[in-house]
C-alpha cells in the first residue's frame, strides 16, 4: 500500500515544484511585476524628481491627470510612467556606452 502512495506523492511534489518555477518566472520578470495602480503626490515627486509646488503646477496646467479624495491627490502609475516615456531622450552618439559622470573614479 505504501508503494501506491509514493508515486502520487512524488507526482504532487513535482507539480508543486513546476508551479513554483512558473510563479518565480512571473514574479522576477519586470514586464509582469505587479505595480501599484495608484500612487500619492510624494511618490510622484520622487519619481519625477520635482517639488510639490511643481507637481501642483502640472495639475493646474492639466499636464498630469489626477484624482482627489478629501484633499489628497492620487495619480495612476501608468500615467506617470507614460509621461516619463513621452519625454525620454535617447543618446544618439557612437560613444554612448563610454559616457561617464563627472567626478566618477573609473
Amino acid at each position: 500500500m505504501t508503494e501506491n502512495k509514493l508515486p502520487s506523492t512524488q507526482e504532487a511534489f513535482t507539480k508543486i515544484l513546476t508551479r513554483l518555477d512558473q510563479i518565480e518566472k512571473k514574479v522576477l520578470n519586470p514586464s509582469t511585476q505587479l505595480r501599484k495602480e495608484w500612487i500619492d503626490s510624494q511618490e510622484v515627486c520622487e519619481m519625477l524628481h520635482i517639488s510639490k509646488r511643481t507637481l501642483q503646477n502640472y495639475r493646474d496646467q492639466k499636464r498630469i491627470p489626477f484624482s482627489s479624495i478629501d484633499g489628497k491627490m492620487y495619480y495612476k502609475y501608468e500615467d506617470i510612467s507614460s509621461i516619463l516615456e513621452m519625454n525620454y531622450t535617447p543618446i544618439k552618439t557612437k560613444n554612448a556606452n563610454k559616457a561617464r559622470c563627472y567626478g566618477s573614479r573609473r
